[in-house]
């Protein structure tokens, strides 16, 4: 008699890790490609992390999501590509034989979204991204492969925005927080990686007019789905790319490393985590 084969499942590393979109998204691909497997919520203090790493596949997995606080400790603990190592975080882990291998998705997650919201929106030549976290430097990243000339970051403590910049090079330029203001009216891509606009945080304040008429809005919250930024900068006519579509990008080639197969972002799915969200 023949054993069975147990099917294959992944997880989401987290500490607190109830509130992930993340198993919704991947149950829906799972039921959709017709493909028997699961995806968990595995809450993992600080100290016990490690432990749960190193016996991943002993739990049962075959991969996992990284999320806070964990995303940086996951470097040391796997072996990173360049994507994980540049960002300094890794938000994806998958078995390569017997080596646990780690990546960050934000940086296509970010890319891919824009691809979908704003086409044509890698023309521009110059953006402007605010924040200087692992957020901004997935970003950052990514702009840089596509080939963006100039890229100007904005951070409230200008010290860690001087760092990215010494991280990746002469085509991004540090500037003051007071300094946004000047450097809207060549920013054909405006970055929101900060918490500002967040549900429970203060707005972010920008002149969103002196933006070029042309110019492309992103912001990576999307609690609210639609922030301040996004509603201001669609009441000028701006073409914008939220938060949302950056999570659901994001879980893409996860999702393919650990089931065999390359899902789609499809407008059900974002609809089904927009009701979730508490959007009609």
């Amino acid at each position: 008699m023949t054993a069975s084969v147990k099917p294959r499942a992944a997880c989401l590393i987290g500490w607190p890790a109830a509130h992930s979109r993340s198993p919704l998204i991947h149950h829906y691909w799972l039921r959709k490609l017709g493909i028997e497997g699961g995806y968990n919520i595995e809450a993992v203090p600080p100290e016990g992390f490690a432990g749960f790493v190193q016996r991943l596949a002993a739990h049962g997995f075959v991969g996992a999501n990284v999320t806070l606080p964990h995303k940086e400790r996951a470097l040391a603990l796997t072996l990173p590509d360049e994507r994980a190592r540049a960002v300094g975080a890794a938000n994806t882990l998958w078995y390569e034989a017997s080596t646990l291998r780690s990546t960050n998705t934000d940086i296509e997650g970010f890319i891919n979204n824009l691809d979908a919201s704003a086409n044509g929106w890698d023309a521009v030549e110059d953006a402007l991204v605010l924040g200087a976290g692992g957020a901004s430097r997935a970003v950052v990243f990514g702009l840089l492969e596509r080939g963006i000339k100039r890229i100007h970051v904005a951070n409230r403590t200008a010290e860690r925005a001087h760092t990215l910049a010494q991280q990746f090079g002469d085509t991004v330029h540090p500037i003051a927080w007071a300094a946004i203001g000047e450097a809207l009216p060549q920013a054909g891509l405006l970055v929101n990686t900060t918490s500002l606009g967040m549900h429970g945080q203060p707005a972010l304040e920008l002149a969103i007019g002196a933006l070029p008429s042309q110019a492309i809005v992103a912001d990576l919250v999307y609690v609210p789905l639609e922030t301040p930024l996004l509603a201001a900068a669609r009441a000028q006519g701006l073409r914008t790319a939220d938060g949302l579509g950056m999570l659901l990008h994001q879980a893409v080639r996860g999702f393919e490393l650990w089931f065999g197969h390359r899902p789609e972002v499809t407008p059900e799915l974002r609809a089904l985590v927009e009701a979730d969200l508490g959007h009609p």
